[in-house]
């Protein structure tokens, strides 16, 4: 079936069939559609932007009102901090001001009762002038007597306390000294003389020498190694030494130096570790004795420079006690025998070293609480004695606060003598 179109601007019809219809008519909808929808999206930004400038002005007029509001907020404080400061400073002058004027007062009626006195003393000692200076004389020895005495007992009281300051210098100078290396000597220096003292009687199959290998990038101060008879080593111990004072000025934990320690440790194949530290010389924890730090690095041990020789001593003992149990267990097997024996031994032996330690330690710790104890006590008997000297120092004050006529107050012999210069 054919469809007639008729062109808008010619006037001439045109026929087509219904395919063509139909495509034509798609074609223009199609056009028609992304027009609107062109025109649809445009009008829609266009509205969008309308949005955002009127929302963004509304914003820029509320905080310009707000700023304002703020602006005179602070304005409005500021005032009034100026008045507070100004009516302090006015109150502040008008208290000075009274206080002057009542101390101005105070001086005027002291030195009229002063002239006062000093008027009835003069007319009182005109007449009776050579008891009066007897008086004197004897009011005067008293006085030097009591001088004396107090001066005495002062300086037997600051004998004392001289005596139980140095008392209580010598025991804090004493645990000092328990974790703190002597003046003038590296660490390095200290533990090589310390173990040279005793080497040839102590250790005289040992090892000790500087750790100079340093292929590894990194090496440790000291290396200990011990062998038995046979040539077989019992025990290895690599040692680093840190001192405060070889350090920068930057303060180090005793931690941060473990874990170049433990890999020096095991680079030069090395059974212990040991940190002897002079570092955190106010942590109690350290200076109670041996720090096992084992539940960081392996078999890691951290002690103060006077724990340096028993550490080796402990290890060394325990090492000697597991070789000769190497021994007995080598010769058991070859025996054919059950093995369960010597492990009792073993692990008896771990507990009882592992009790001793502890003892060890906690006697140690009794050591330092002792210590603090007597310091304590020390404290408190000086304490008493500056009340004491308190109480001497009151007590002068009041001999020199003595006077004629309080000494003569309630004596009735006086009394009738000052009445009757009085009434002459």
């Amino acid at each position: 079936m054919e469809k007639e179109l008729k062109c808008p601007h010619c006037g001439k019809v045109f026929k087509i069939d219904e395919g063509d219809y139909a495509e034509l008519l798609s074609q223009v909808r199609n056009e028609n559609f992304e027009k609107e929808l062109h025109d649809r999206l445009k009008q829609l930004e266009e509205n969008k932007k309308k949005d955002e400038e009127i929302l963004k002005n509304q914003l820029e007029a509320s905080n310009k009102e707000e700023l304002s509001k703020l602006k005179e907020e602070i304005a409005k404080l500021n005032s009034e901090i100026s008045n507070s400061k100004l009516a302090k400073e006015l109150a502040v002058k008008d208290a000075l001001s009274s206080k002057e004027k009542e101390v101005s007062e105070l001086k005027h009626e002291l030195s009229l009762l002063k002239n006062e006195t000093e008027n009835k003393i003069n007319n009182a000692v005109s007449d009776k002038e050579k008891e009066i200076l007897e008086l004197k004389g004897d009011l005067q020895i008293r006085e030097k007597e009591s001088e004396l005495k107090i001066q005495s007992i002062k300086s037997q009281y600051e004998e004392k306390i001289k005596a139980k300051d140095e008392e209580v210098a010598y025991y804090k100078d004493l645990k000092t000294k328990m974790s703190t290396k002597l003046v003038g000597e590296t660490l390095e220096q200290h533990c090589l003389i310390e173990f040279n003292k005793i080497r040839m009687a102590a250790f005289p199959k040992a090892y000790f020498e500087k750790d100079n290998d340093a292929s590894s990038g990194s090496k440790g101060d000291f290396i200990y190694r011990e062998t038995d008879d046979n040539g077989v080593e019992i025990i290895s111990i690599m040692f680093e030494m840190k001192n405060e004072n070889e350090t920068t000025a930057t303060k180090h934990k005793n931690e941060d130096f473990l874990k170049e320690l433990d890999k020096d440790r095991r680079e030069k194949k090395c059974e212990y570790a040991v940190l002897v530290s002079m570092l955190e010389a106010d942590n109690e924890y350290y200076n109670a004795g041996i720090v096992d730090a084992s539940y960081m690095y392996e078999k890691m041990y951290i002690v103060r420079p006077q724990c340096f020789i028993p550490i080796i001593t402990l290890l060394r003992n325990a090492a000697l006690n597991s070789a000769q149990y190497k021994q007995e267990l080598a010769l058991i097997r070859a025996q054919n025998v059950d093995v369960s024996r010597f492990e009792e031994k073993l692990l008896d032996f771990q507990e009882k070293f592992g009790k001793n330690y502890m003892a060890a330690n906690e006697r140690f710790n009794k050591a330092i609480e002792e210590i603090d104890k007597t310091i304590e006590h020390l404290n408190k008997v000086k304490e008493g004695l500056l009340g004491a000297d308190r109480n001497l120092r009151l007590a002068n004050d009041k001999a020199q606060d003595l006077t004629i006529k309080k000494l003569t107050y309630g004596n009735q012999t006086m009394k009738k003598m000052f009445d009757e210069a009085k009434k002459q």
